[in-house]
């Protein structure tokens, strides 16, 4: 569990470290053919990757989380098997982003597919797919992860039978406020909102937010004032926009935004979504048309205008990441083995001519480190 290789340090001077996640067997979205979760260095100036390390022996480590003092990692093990998931945490050398094992965590849950901390890394929040259900870990001073303290199941289902027969919590993303955390769950169309009790270990029902029957909820993502919400909705290929009041922690539905150009009439599904550090851009990933789709933001109101698509030059784009200094978007074609690095104009908010592509054994999640 704790083994690892390490190929060489970063040939970068002014640096970063990427994680990829990925599928090491097969699962319901796809088979897995990587050896377990990478490590690259990233080049801030020309947006490269170079492989630094390996960590085998970890079961489709297909989601991480970087804690916000960029000391620890968290990682998912996503195994359709087994009865309860995973969560393993790394500590990170700070100079060389290596990986070093500190622990691990049953999540209480089964299929465990998401993990977030809130912005002072008081907790870790889960998301299990299969169960329906989210996880809450308090954290130990050394980084690792505590026993699970508080677990909640969701109920409901959708009009979409072979998806939402029952509860299928997405992710789990803490407000701006790190007071509230809300999960998108894909089979009830709709996101449960709860408040943080960090003293009590605990989650607290408060508010929730119906979407359109049918939606299928998988991801959502604050803007950087905090005042906006963007939820991408997988089954639907639809963004829906929310107001939100940070005060009392409640979203209000706006819009619904397409993800798909009105010509194509293929099979495709939303997957990501993610907002530029800026705040004048949101992106989107879709898997089958496979592309990205470019939004500008009206940061007074939160509109969406559509900006257009960029091919992700990959099958299946599932998970991407913005460069913490906005200026490249890199995403992973899960069905393609390969990471596709794009300049994004700071301008216009569009993606240019790929800068660089490595290959990577079924990627199905990228993070920066700080």
């Amino acid at each position: 569990m704790c083994g690892n290789r390490v190929f060489r340090k970063s040939q970068y001077v002014n640096g970063r470290s990427l994680y990829v996640g990925t599928y090491t067997r097969p699962t319901p979205a796809g088979s897995g053919r990587a050896s377990g979760l990478y490590v690259f260095a990233y080049d801030e100036a020309s947006g490269e990757l170079s492989l630094t390390q390996e960590i085998p022996e970890i079961e489709n480590p297909s989601y991480v989380c970087v804690s916000p003092d960029g000391r620890y990692l968290h990682c998912v093990w996503e195994v359709l098997e087994w009865s309860e998931g995973l969560v393993s945490t790394y500590a990170i050398d700070g100079a060389a982003g290596s990986l070093s094992y500190l622990g691990v965590q049953g999540s209480r849950g089964t299929l465990t597919c998401y993990v977030a901390m809130d912005s002072r890394s008081r907790a870790a929040f889960a998301s299990n797919y299969l169960s329906g259900s989210v996880t809450m870990f308090p954290v130990h001073p050394d980084g690792s992860l505590a026993e699970a303290a508080s677990v909640i199941r969701h109920a409901g289902s959708g009009p979409v039978e072979e998806r939402q027969e029952g509860p299928h919590a997405h992710c789990t993303v803490v407000d701006p406020t790190d007071t509230y955390v809300f999960s998108a769950d894909l089979g009830t169309d709709t996101i449960f909102g709860y408040r943080i009790d960090y003293e009590q270990g605990a989650m607290i029902p408060h508010c929730s937010l119906a979407l359109p029957p049918g939606s299928g909820p998988r991801h959502l993502v604050f803007t950087p004032d905090g005042r906006h919400c963007f939820i991408v909705n997988e089954l639907a290929s639809t963004i829906a926009a929310a107001n939100y009041e940070p005060g009392d922690g409640t979203l209000a539905l706006t819009d619904i935004y397409p993800t798909l150009p009105d010509t194509f009439k293929g099979t495709s599904e939303a997957a990501d979504i993610h907002v530029h550090p800026s705040g004048r851009f949101v992106y989107s990933s879709n898997r089958g048309h496979d592309s990205i789709v470019m939004f500008s933001v009206d940061q007074a109101t939160g509109r969406l205008e559509m900006l257009g698509h960029r091919s992700t030059e990959g099958a299946s784009p599932r998970n991407f990441a913005i460069s913490p200094d906005g200026r490249y978007l890199l995403v992973g074609n899960q069905g393609s083995d390969c990471i596709v690095t794009m300049p994004i104009n700071q301008d216009t908010g569009l993606l240019g001519t790929t800068s660089s592509t490595v290959s990577v054994p079924t990627p199905v999640c990228l993070k920066f480190g700080r």
